[in-house]
């Protein structure tokens, strides 16, 4: 029995990497000019391809798949570890206000200061720096805060972003109000440029497996991982400022895209994962397949109309969340 479960999280970062694999052949093949894997292999080996193809590849297609992994990693690993901070198996990235800061700024400096490219990104980041310190500093009680009040400090600060974002949208003209939605909902086709987003991806998972026993104590409750000697406040800020800036790094490179950071976690459970260091390796890797398919499947499902990722993770998200309701899942 021993030896079984000790294979598990083996099985689980297997199958999140065959997932990978088939996400990347498909994102790297599907689209107005269809490439067979065997074609799709060549030009990978150098062997073969024009040069239409190769740009469209290279060029178009492969920085938007990487873009899917890593965004789609950051979320399900803040999902990961907002779970554990707020011991809610339904919580998700955007439960404590960041996502909404960081569209609120991202959205104040497109809308008012009209900026664009990097700047957007730096005004996203703001935003959720500023989000995350208020839910610090209104949840705080005498220099300590429990799980419930940063719960609900965030839904109020969450609510308050929520509100700005849409007095900005309905004081805009309809072109740019189109342009503004898509990219609240997702949207991978200008995240060209993600290797900061890859390097909080990095350092964030690096940082979660160090501190990975750590949280397998602190799930089974604060007076029990007191008692073995962890400094529980210091770890759930740790935790929290952890899932702030990979939410940040996602929502400054795509938008918001919901339900990945909800239900990857719980999929890779449910493959048999049960410690956090395979939970959040498994979720990094299964993260950035799912949204790789989503992405692929949005933008070919009504070709040559694109749809916002976020509503192909929503409609996977939506059932998957009653379902766990109704079953009354753990983590």
């Amino acid at each position: 029995m021993a030896d079984h479960s000790s294979r598990r999280p083996v099985a689980v970062i297997l199958i999140a990497v065959l997932a990978t694999i088939a996400a990347a052949v498909y994102g790297l093949s599907a689209g107005s000019m269809t490439i067979s894997p065997w074609a799709l292999f060549q030009l990978m080996t150098g062997d073969g391809g024009d040069a239409l193809t190769r740009q469209l590849v290279w060029e178009l297609r492969a920085p938007r798949v990487a873009a899917g992994f890593i965004v789609g990693g950051l979320l399900a690993l803040a999902g990961t570890l907002m779970q554990t901070l707020v011991r809610n198996p339904l919580a998700d990235p955007f439960i404590l206000g960041t996502a909404g800061g960081a569209a609120a700024g991202a959205l104040t400096g497109l809308t008012v200061f009209h900026l664009s490219g990097p700047w957007l990104s730096i005004n996203a980041l703001g935003g959720a720096a500023l989000s995350t310190l208020l839910v610090m500093a209104l949840a705080s009680e005498r220099g300590s805060w429990s799980p419930i009040r940063l719960l609900l400090t965030g839904v109020v600060i969450a609510t308050g972003w929520g509100a700005l974002v849409s007095f900005l949208l309905v004081t805009q003209s309809g072109t740019d109000l189109q342009s503004i939605m898509f990219w609240l909902l997702g949207d991978l086709s200008r995240a060209h440029n993600a290797f900061i987003a890859l390097g909080v991806l990095v350092a964030g998972l690096l940082v979660t497996l160090r501190i990975a026993p750590a949280l397998d104590v602190m799930a089974q409750g604060e007076l029990r991982a007191a008692a073995l000697g962890i400094s529980v406040r210091r770890a759930q800020m740790l935790v929290f400022l952890l899932a702030s800036a990979l939410t940040a790094a996602a929502v400054a490179v795509a938008g918001t895209i919901g339900f990945i950071g909800l239900i990857t976690p719980h999929l890779v459970r449910l493959l048999g994962a049960g410690n956090h260091r395979a939970v959040a390796f498994g979720s990094v890797i299964l993260g950035g397949a799912i949204l790789t398919l989503a992405d692929t499947a949005s933008r070919t499902l009504l070709a040559p109309t694109q749809l916002p990722v976020g509503v192909l993770t929503a409609s996977l998200g939506v059932p998957f969340f009653l379902y766990l309701l109704r079953r009354g899942y753990r983590a």
